[in-house]
C-alpha cells in the first residue's frame, strides 16, 4: 500500500512538472512586427527598443519578429493586415496613415515643425501623442496608436538641383497619398504622382518621374541615389511615423502585458526620433562619399512663403482632431 501511494505521488509529481512546463511553453509568444523599410532605418531601430524592452518587462514571455522590407506588404496593405488582425505591430509612416485616418494627412504639413529640435520634443510630447491615439481611435477600427517616431525630415532628389520653389515647375514628383501633399506641392509648380514606395526606384530609372522626396538615409539605404543622385536639401517635412498594434491582439492582452506593451513602446516615442536624425547625418556623409551632389543652399523660406498658408486652412479642412493636433505642435517650444 506504501509502495502504491509513493508510486501513485511520483506519478502526480511528474505530471505537475509536465503540465508547469506545458503551461511555461505556451506562456512564450511571437508576434509579428512589420514594416517596409530596410534595416538600419528609423523603423528597424524603433523595432529594436521596442521588442527589446518588451522582452525585458516581460521576462521573454513576449517575443516580437521583425518582417522589413515590405516583406509583409507596402504600407497601406500593412494597416489593413493590423486592423484585421494578421499582424500583430507595425510601424507606418503618418502620411499612409491617412489612407485609413485622412486627418492623419496633419502631420505632413510642409513646415510644421521649425528644427529637429520641436520635431523631437513634439513626437514626445504625451499631449500630441494623446491627441494622434484619439484621432485614430475615433476615426478608424482594428488598431490603435502606441508610440511615435521619425526618419527624419523629408527632401527632394532628382537628376536635377533644386534651389528654391521656383525650380519645382512642371517637375513630376512621387508623394505620398495625402491631402496635403496634393495641396501643397501643386503650389510650389509641381505634379504630383501617387505610387507604391517599392516601385519609386524603377519609375525614377524610366523617367515615369523626374523627382521624389524622402529622408537622407531612405534614400541611402533603398540605393535611390543611383538614379537620382542629386539630394537638394529642401527638408519641407517631418518623416513622421506611428507604430500601431492590432486591436485583436491588445483585447487579448492581460492587464500586465497591456502596460508592458505601453512602456515599450513610450520609450520609442521618446528615443527612436533622435537616433533617426543621427542615421540622417551619418548618410549623408556615406552619399557624399559615394559622389552624390547634395544641394545645401536651397532657399527654404522661397517653399515657405507658399506652403504656409495652408497649415491653417488644411488642417481645418482636415477635421478637428487634425487642427487640434497642429496646435499643440506649433504650441510647443
Amino acid at each position: 500500500m506504501a509502495s502504491r501511494r509513493m508510486l501513485l505521488g511520483a506519478a502526480i509529481a511528474a505530471a505537475s512538472v509536465m503540465f508547469a512546463a506545458s503551461a511555461g511553453a505556451q506562456e512564450t509568444k511571437h508576434y509579428r512586427f512589420a514594416h517596409d523599410q530596410q534595416l538600419n532605418t528609423g523603423y528597424s531601430v524603433a523595432y529594436d527598443m521596442f521588442s527589446a524592452k518588451l522582452r525585458e518587462l516581460s521576462k521573454g514571455t513576449m517575443l516580437v519578429d521583425q518582417y522589413p522590407g515590405a516583406q509583409l506588404g507596402q504600407e497601406p496593405q500593412l494597416l489593413q493586415l493590423v486592423k484585421s488582425g494578421d499582424i500583430d505591430f507595425a510601424i507606418v509612416s503618418s502620411a499612409n496613415t491617412a489612407t485609413i485616418s485622412p486627418q492623419a494627412g496633419v502631420m505632413s504639413l510642409h513646415f510644421l515643425f521649425r528644427s529637429s529640435d520641436h520635431l523631437v520634443k513634439s513626437l514626445a510630447n504625451q499631449q500630441v501623442i494623446d491627441a494622434i491615439t484619439a484621432m485614430i481611435d475615433e476615426t478608424t477600427q482594428g488598431l490603435h496608436v502606441i508610440a511615435t517616431g521619425s526618419q527624419g525630415v523629408r527632401s527632394i532628389y532628382s537628376k536635377k538641383e533644386i534651389h528654391n520653389a521656383g525650380d519645382m515647375k512642371g517637375l513630376k514628383i512621387r508623394v505620398q497619398a495625402t491631402a496635403t501633399e496634393d495641396a501643397i506641392f501643386p503650389a510650389y509648380g509641381a505634379q504630383t504622382v501617387h505610387m507604391p514606395f517599392g516601385s519609386v526606384y524603377t519609375s525614377l530609372q524610366t523617367g515615369v518621374m523626374d523627382a521624389a522626396e524622402n529622408s537622407v538615409n531612405v534614400y541611402l539605404v533603398n540605393k535611390h541615389y543611383e538614379v537620382a543622385p542629386v539630394l537638394s536639401m529642401t527638408e519641407h517635412e517631418a518623416n513622421n511615423a506611428l507604430l500601431f498594434i492590432s486591436d485583436k491582439l491588445w483585447q487579448s492582452l492581460s492587464a500586465d502585458q497591456k502596460q508592458w506593451v505601453k512602456t515599450a513602446a513610450a520609450e520609442v516615442s521618446a528615443k527612436e526620433p533622435a537616433k533617426a536624425f543621427e542615421l540622417e547625418k551619418a548618410a549623408a556623409t556615406k552619399l557624399k562619399g559615394y559622389g552624390v551632389k547634395i544641394v545645401e543652399d536651397v532657399d527654404k523660406k522661397s517653399f515657405a512663403a507658399i506652403s504656409d498658408p495652408y497649415l491653417d486652412k488644411l488642417a481645418k479642412e482636415l477635421g478637428p482632431h487634425a487642427e487640434k493636433i497642429k496646435n499643440l505642435i506649433r504650441g510647443i517650444n
